[in-house]
């Protein structure tokens, strides 16, 4: 994950890198950050390229062409110029690399993070008393549900 050379002063290391790409959300879910994700994998230089690899969420995100464009921007911003952007698909994403802070922000926008065991939680009054309404919810990556106790519907980010 981190640099496996010393960096030079017109080498940033991983850590300083990392900083700069906080600012970098996720397309669809604008609350977390790609580190939050889990979707920021490898900051490395290979030679005097930069090289991030990233993990998509599922096969296919229609997200990633845009993560990838957002990521150069930040690090063009900075003055880096020779960038390489790649995709790791093994292991595949899973949403157990959701951060901490990535699930408390999911939570207060509203979207229930996800749970390995146990309820799903409505995010609005905490109530383990719902319901999958459809299976599918406003991306690929949730599911709609319903709490039977506040009457909400609210997104569920699915696990993966």
């Amino acid at each position: 994950m981190c640099a496996s050379r010393p960096a030079q002063a017109h080498q940033p290391d991983a850590d300083t890198v990392r900083g700069w790409l906080a600012v970098v959300t996720d397309p669809e879910i604008p609350v977390l950050s790609l580190e939050d994700l889990g979707v920021l994998r490898a900051i490395e230089w290979r030679g005097d390229t930069l090289e991030i690899t990233i993990s998509p969420t599922y096969t296919g995100c229609p997200a990633m062409d845009r993560m990838r464009a957002d990521i150069e921007a930040a690090l063009r911003a900075r003055g880096l110029q020779k960038l390489r952007i790649k995709e790791q698909l093994d292991p595949p994403w899973s949403s157990d690399w959701i951060s901490p802070a990535g699930r408390a922000a999911l939570q207060a926008w509203g979207v229930a993070p996800p749970v390995r065991s146990g309820s799903v939680r409505c995010p609005q009054c905490g109530s383990a008393h719902t319901t999958c309404i459809s299976r599918f919810g406003s991306t690929a990556c949730k599911a709609l549900y319903k709490c039977e106790d506040c009457l909400e519907p609210f997104d569920y980010f699915k696990c993966h």
